[in-house]
């Protein structure tokens, strides 16, 4: 078998395509060349073991047991594997980043290389062709042999054990047994030998999941932050310098010349730049294509790293040119410096949301605006409480910030003595990108009590248009935070529709 990258695959050449691949109404199915790719990689496998050849997870026991025979019955072994790792916790995945994961894991077996059969991959892939999505819990996995605790979870739910989610985003998701969804489907319980097994849980494709949906929804942030930034800089009446293309240009990064832009989309109309702002903004102003540019140039260095990682394979030991290799490309500390870098970029992004918040906020700042933007303040306290729970938020971020890399624990009696954690760094970033969008919504629910206390008009059909509408001016104090949430949804759905138009 000769060695390909990115073979007739499905595209794969940036996040978002994984992710569409992924979508509900998407399908798998086996080319002509994978198939042969396949049974070529059993066959040379066979061979191995034919002449008596030592073979990790067949012949040989699993992790510090390798030393040990292992079991005669190969689905004996496959089942022991997969039960003994089943001990995941927490909270379970989402359905979309469960639908990515087995996605990712069965592309993975397509190239041959872990000697999985055709046939096997085709019950796996048509069950999957039919909404098959199981309950997995999140916590547990090291992410040096793979992700195997959850990836367990998985693969036991396609024999059967375990719960799987019923419904769908728009009716709603119920989690039933397993069992009785295979039964529902007419479907047999997929009870996977020992390779195949074993080629199931050996593998990055959980954290990678994860990863992959934390980078569209920090990259969509970006996008939205400078709209927000622009819209600011267009209603505080600012020096239009720092966004000019001209400047950018002269630094030459990729990012800040898109942010740039992104911002300039909010200064097409022409507003007065006022005298009595001064000739250079605090930073949270000037500096926001710099800083939004640089997330966007550390993202896509993300992405790169991801969109690899996802189209090889993972798995151990791998046959490649009739060579039976056993190695460690199931380790993830690509996937795990990639989530440690990505969670600085999201701290950036919700950062600067705050410090545009307090300056919206600011007499000192916001166009002679009253504090807090009551209308009459004393009396009132406006947007005081939306202030510092933003605050709160980024200070939570920064908490929740700490590299996972930084944190390993040797484990597996000394086996895996170097892990990455890169599933507990991403699903820790998860939860904090949930409060950067808060702090998003914070901001624009002050935009827009700016807008209402100076009267200005929204373009019609803008997602300014539509907060003003939604947000009327507060003529009294109120309980604000079901309008933060609803801010944020509304901006960073704005933002997805800008991101899909502009690709």
């Amino acid at each position: 078998m000769n060695i390909t990258i990115n073979n007739h695959v499905s595209n794969q050449s940036s996040i978002a395509c994984l992710i569409d691949n992924a979508a509900w109404n998407n399908k798998l199915s086996l080319s002509f060349q994978q198939r042969q790719q396949m049974e070529n990689g059993v066959k040379e496998l066979s061979q191995k073991l034919a002449i008596g050849h030592k073979v990790y997870g067949i012949t040989q026991g699993f992790g510090p047991l390798v030393q040990f025979d292992a079991s005669s019955s190969l689905f004996a072994q496959g089942m022991g594997l997969i039960s003994h790792l089943a001990v995941g916790q927490g909270k379970p995945l989402t359905q979309d980043v469960t639908r990515l994961m087995l996605w990712l894991r069965l592309q993975g077996m397509t190239h041959g290389y872990s000697a999985v059969s055709p046939d096997s991959w085709m019950k796996l892939a048509k069950l999957w062709n039919r909404g098959f999505t199981p309950v997995v819990p999140q916590d547990g996995s090291v992410s040096a042999s793979g992700d195997l605790v959850p990836l367990a979870h998985a693969a036991l739910a396609f024999a059967g054990i375990g719960e799987v989610w019923f419904g769908s985003a728009d009716s709603g998701w119920t989690r039933i047994p397993a069992k009785k969804a295979l039964s529902a489907l007419n479907v047999e319980p997929v009870i996977l030998p020992a390779r195949e097994a074993l080629a199931f849980v050996n593998g990055t494709s959980v954290s990678l999941a994860v990863a992959c949906h934390n980078y569209q929804s920090i990259y969509t942030m970006a996008r939205a932050l400078a709209a927000l930034s622009g819209r600011i800089a267009y209603l505080l009446g600012v020096n239009y310098e720092p966004y000019t293309e001209k400047i950018s240009l002269v630094r030459e990064q990729t990012g800040q010349i898109l942010a740039a832009k992104w911002i300039r989309a909010e200064l097409t109309t022409k507003r007065q730049v006022k005298e009595s702002r001064p000739l250079q903004e605090p930073y949270s102003l000037r500096c926001t294509p710099q800083v939004i540019g640089a997330v966007i140039d550390h993202l896509s260095l993300q992405e790169s790293i991801l969109v690899n990682e996802a189209r090889g394979c993972t798995d151990n030991p791998v046959i490649v040119d009739g060579e039976l290799l056993h190695g460690g490309n199931f380790h993830a500390l690509e996937v795990a410096l990639c989530s440690d870098q990505q969670t600085l970029c999201l701290h950036q992004l919700a950062f600067l949301a705050e410090r545009q918040l307090a300056i919206l906020l600011s007499p000192e700042y916001n166009g002679g605006k009253p504090p807090m933007l009551t209308d009459n303040p004393g009396p009132k306290s406006g947007l005081a409480g939306v202030q510092i729970a933003a605050t709160s938020f980024v200070s939570k971020i920064r908490q929740l910030s700490y590299p996972a890399t930084l944190t390993p624990l040797p484990t597996n009696l000394g086996n895996q003595d170097h892990v990455p954690l890169a599933l507990n760094g991403a699903n820790v970033l998860s939860e904090t990108i949930q409060l950067a969008w808060l702090v998003i919504g914070s901001l624009g629910l002050a935009l827009n009590q700016w807008t209402h206390l100076e009267q200005v008009g929204s373009t019609s059909g803008t997602v300014w248009e539509e907060l003003q509408t939604r947000f009327k001016p507060l003529e009294t104090d109120l309980p604000l935070a079901g309008d933060v949430r609803q801010a944020a949804e509304l901006i960073e759905n704005a933002a997805s529709c800008w991101l899909s138009h502009e690709n």
